[in-house]
């Protein structure tokens, strides 16, 4: 199982949710599963993250309006000591162009909102292992 296979089950997921009711049930799972949650609310809060208080997952709703989510995946993944956690987003799955944007900035995994809400307890916990990478399927 690679890094981003395997999650940490410690440590703490950084999520880019504007949505309130996602961003609670997110944060619910990843509490359950004895993580810590920290919304990243602007680009600054995204350049800033610096070891060793690294999130081991990022959760990016790519609908998201507060951030950018396309460039928030670019910058984690052009940063070094970023570019290697893995990022899970979501999106509506009729949303084709959005997920290939996602794809091409680095973005993991892509999921549609239904997947990323059945599986949100295994992704928060860091089990990425039945996740498909890069792909968005109904």
């Amino acid at each position: 199982m690679s890094n981003q296979e395997a999650v940490s089950q410690s440590g703490k997921v950084a999520i880019i949710v504007d949505d309130m009711f996602f961003a609670s049930k997110v944060t619910s799972a990843a509490e359950a599963a004895g993580r810590k949650v920290e919304r990243l609310r602007s680009r600054e809060q995204i350049e800033n993250l610096t070891p060793p208080d690294l999130p081991q997952l990022v959760i990016i709703d790519l609908n998201s309006d507060r951030i950018n989510p396309i460039e928030a995946i670019e910058l984690l993944k052009s940063q070094r000591e970023l570019e290697s956690i893995p990022i899970v987003a979501f999106v509506s799955h009729v949303q084709i162009e959005l997920i290939r944007r996602a794809q091409a900035a680095g973005c993991d995994f892509v999921l549609p909102r239904s997947a990323f809400t059945q599986m949100l307890a295994q992704i928060v916990a860091g089990d990425l292992s039945s996740l498909r990478r890069n792909q968005a399927r109904g």
